[in-house]
């Protein structure tokens, strides 16, 4: 009698579905969580950017929910009342960035696949402070990040040649520079640079070049990215290795000019969106994937196509896709 319960047990387990799948509610419904963060941390700019907006309110709900995603409400990173009167853009971005961490901590927590719609690619040391918060205890997570970008924002104050920020949350993150500003951002530790890989980038200042082969950054190229070769399997597998969460950041203007043409920083032989979008697909299959980051998407009158919104969807929708398609344990 006994010995037939639990032969029972297993056929009533093996039967009914797995979904204890990260990122799967109990029905198998994909839980996804969007995260607006429209501060830039550009000085002499504007400071919040309409980009993250435009990103939700062109579409990108329905397309979730056609993709069975099972959405929370999606929150913008604001500062408190108290930080509002704060000085320094950079501080600013800063604590607005500890915000957006917060916000990806708790979706990490609550199984929940985190997608940030971000003003530029600052928001990345706030993003890896989230994940890095996101455990069961106070101990940090080892979080890997894939950084694929025209550039390598892998600048410091000391090789820039445009001093801008923007250029250098790789290096912030590695902590190679601006440590205030990424420990204000709930980044610590730094990561390890062999946490980092960099894909797609074909344009970075010529010290900024040094620091990255004195380095030893890893990378991925266009071309990597093109053909899905063997070498992005490589490095997600290598990253998986080490760390316990990865996060895949994406600044648009990796893409083919002719997709973002109203962004200013594009640069040539970028792969189309449906070649990065396939490209993610692979990615995000990779149980460790944990949250994907679509940074300087050009809106109102530099997209008045919709040709970068339409790109960005692309990308979106092939990370999702490789969610979907990840095997119950």
């Amino acid at each position: 009698m006994k010995a037939s319960w639990f032969v029972s047990l297993a056929l009533l387990a093996s039967a009914a579905p797995v979904w204890a799948q990260k990122y799967r509610d109990p029905d198998g419904k994909l839980k996804v969580a969007l995260v607006k963060m429209p501060f830039s941390g550009e000085r002499n700019v504007t400071e919040y950017s309409g980009g993250p907006d435009y990103l939700e309110q062109g579409g990108l709900l329905p397309l979730l929910g056609g993709l069975g995603a099972r959405l929370k409400a999606t929150p913008t990173v604001k500062l408190t009342e108290e930080e509002e009167d704060d000085y320094g853009t950079w501080h600013r971005l800063g604590l607005a960035n500890r915000h957006l961490g917060d916000f990806v901590a708790e979706n990490e927590r609550e199984g929940y696949l985190s997608i940030g719609l971000e003003a530029n690619c600052n928001s990345v040391i706030g993003v890896l402070g989230g994940l890095q918060r996101s455990g069961p205890t106070r101990r940090p997570l080892k979080v890997g990040l894939l950084f694929i970008d025209a550039h390598g924002d892998f600048n410091t104050p000391e090789t820039t040649l445009s001093g801008m920020l923007g250029g250098m949350p790789v290096a912030i993150s590695a902590g190679l520079c601006l440590r205030n500003l990424r420990v204000t951002s709930g980044l610590e530790p730094a990561l390890p640079v062999r946490y980092i890989v960099l894909g797609a980038v074909r344009d970075t200042d010529p010290l900024e070049q040094e620091l990255i082969d004195r380095s030893e950054v890893e990378s991925i190229s266009v071309d990597d990215i093109r053909t899905r070769s063997e070498k992005i399997h490589a490095q997600m597998e290598r990253l998986s290795s080490l760390v316990d969460l990865i996060y895949i950041h994406i600044d648009m203007d990796v893409l083919d000019p002719r997709e973002v043409p109203g962004h200013p920083l594009t640069v040539p032989d970028g792969p189309t969106s449906e070649e990065l979008g396939s490209a993610l697909k692979e990615m995000f299959r990779y149980e460790k994937a944990a949250a994907l980051g679509i940074a300087s998407t050009p809106y109102g009158d530099r997209d008045k196509e919709g040709l970068s919104l339409k790109a960005a969807y692309n990308l979106i929708r092939g990370a999702v896709e490789g969610v979907k398609e990840r095997k119950a344990p």
